[in-house]
């Protein structure tokens, strides 16, 4: 899958990459240390913000595989590496050819913003695939469905609320779990024998962040509009508010997110 434009996804990959959990990258390394090189496929990349992430941080030679159904996206990934990194691409529907990502080993599975898209069965089958190989999975940047904004506005709640019923709306992998899909992450890989490091990866803009801030308020009047149970003057009004604030540089939010390392108990 990917319904994400290219403008979309850089102009959020800095405050990804600034967001994601430093305990957790930090167990991601570790558990990568010390081999001479490694084997990591990226599923849902998009133009790769995963890769660039954590690549400079591995220490071992490193050959990647980043997956996604979206060849626009694939095509802006960057063709050339150091030569420590090889890189390949493969167009994959993850949610009709799952399995067809781990016909290869591989030391690490990885994902970023995927899990809240995907349905609970969907994410059965990436852990067992991933139980069955003994693969470790690091999932980053799922939303949890929590939203601090300031100042205040009487419709906030309202708003969030209906942006999160949108969340478990089918985004291509059947009924997304949403708000709901780190904690059934959690559960899920450890019902099958996996320990699981966890914590949160909070988006925090301030207000200087302008242009994310207009982007994702957007999106989500669009959403409220979507799902239904508030007028379209409401969120239309409410919209013109926070973007008022937005300008006059006093708005400021965070996002909530979870970021998680499911590794098998006993390593190979």
């Amino acid at each position: 899958m990917s319904g994400f434009s290219t403008e979309w996804l850089t102009l959020r990959e800095p405050y990804d990459l600034r967001a994601r959990n430093p305990m957790v990258l930090d167990a991601v390394f570790s558990s990568l240390a010390g081999r001479p090189s490694v084997a990591i496929v990226d599923l849902a990349c998009g133009t790769g913000s995963t890769f660039r992430a954590l690549s400079p941080r591995i220490e071992a030679s490193q050959y990647w595989r980043l997956v996604d159904n979206n060849l626009s996206l694939l095509a802006r990934v960057p063709p050339s590496s150091p030569p420590r990194i090889g890189v390949t691409t493969l167009s994959v529907d993850l949610n009709r050819d799952l399995e067809a990502v781990f016909d290869r080993a591989a030391d690490l599975i990885t994902t970023s913003a995927l899990l809240d898209l995907v349905s609970e069965d969907w994410l059965n089958r990436l852990a067992v695939e991933a139980a069955l190989r003994r693969m470790p999975v690091y999932a980053a940047l799922s939303y949890d469905g929590r939203a601090e904004l300031a100042p205040v506005d009487p419709l906030d709640r309202r708003i969030i609320d209906a942006v999160n019923r949108h969340q478990r709306s089918d985004k291509g992998f059947g009924p997304a779990l949403g708000p709901l899909a780190a904690g059934a992450a959690i559960a899920g890989f450890e019902r099958i024998g996996y320990a699981v490091m966890h914590g949160l990866a909070d988006w925090e803009f301030t207000p200087e962040d302008q242009g994310i801030q207009k982007e994702v308020l957007s999106g989500w009047a669009n959403a409220a509009r979507d799902i239904g149970g508030l007028l379209k003057p409401e969120i239309s009004s409410w919209l013109a508010r926070r973007l008022d604030w937005v300008a006059a540089g006093i708005s400021s939010f965070r996002v909530g997110h979870v970021d998680l390392l499911a590794r098998p108990i006993l390593t190979r």
